[in-house]
């Protein structure tokens, strides 16, 4: 009676508790070391939820089926959801999508006086404490015409703030960075899969070179 009862508590623990996995096994492993080490330092955990697979190739198909659609793109699920392990209500999502002129941010607005900071990859790349936003525009034979017009893609990383703690992390550069640093391994990996010329002008490793927006020149 003994051996079962505790069987039955393990297994009860086992239905309880769902596997924990690194930051880079998270967003179908398109992190790289830095970008693991950095999503663990947003976060505050060595551990996080299970993590979906399938990602990667969804957002690349839905990148070339939004493409070949007229007018704008629908809403899709998000490329990956990265939950801590102190539960759903904490954590971080990316998504993508096509984006138009207007979407851009850089337009004469002193977006600095908001916490937001403006980094020179791709067509633009800036983050504040609660989204990071990366702008590209590719290139490819996957993308029918982006030969002639190249294919607006953007990518967004949003942090859900703590329900216990209510708050952003603070925004400093280092948040800001480790935002960005995630945001750009991610997003290299769907332009490379997408076979974009050039990586759609995105370096192998982000450098943090904070530059002016137009407003403020």
């Amino acid at each position: 009676m003994l051996a079962l009862g505790l069987l039955l508590t393990a297994c009860g623990r086992d239905e309880e508790e769902p596997p924990r996995v690194t930051a880079a096994q998270q967003c179908d492993g398109t992190l790289s070391p830095a970008a693991a080490g950095a999503l663990e330092s947003v976060l505050g955990a060595k551990k996080f939820s299970e993590a979906g697979s399938g990602g990667l190739d969804r957002s690349v198909n839905e990148v070339i089926e939004d493409q070949a659609r007229e007018g704008r793109p629908p809403g899709h699920r998000p490329m990956c959801r990265v939950s801590a392990d102190a539960g759903p209500s904490r954590g971080v999502e990316i998504d993508f999508r096509l984006y138009e002129k207007a979407d851009l941010y850089d337009d004469g607005t002193k977006w600095t006086a908001y916490g937001r900071y403006l980094y020179g990859w791709g067509r633009e790349a800036s983050s504040d404490n609660k989204t990071a936003r990366l702008f590209v525009g590719c290139t490819s034979p996957r993308l029918k015409g982006s030969d002639e017009q190249p294919t607006p893609i953007e990518s967004v990383l949003s942090f859900e703030k703590s329900i216990t703690k209510g708050t952003f992390p603070a925004n400093t550069p280092a948040t800001r960075e480790a935002y960005l640093t995630v945001l750009h391994s991610v997003t290299l990996a769907v332009v490379k899969e997408l076979g974009c010329e050039n990586n759609a002008g995105l370096p192998e490793k982000p450098v943090f070179e904070v530059k002016q927006w137009r407003g403020e020149q």
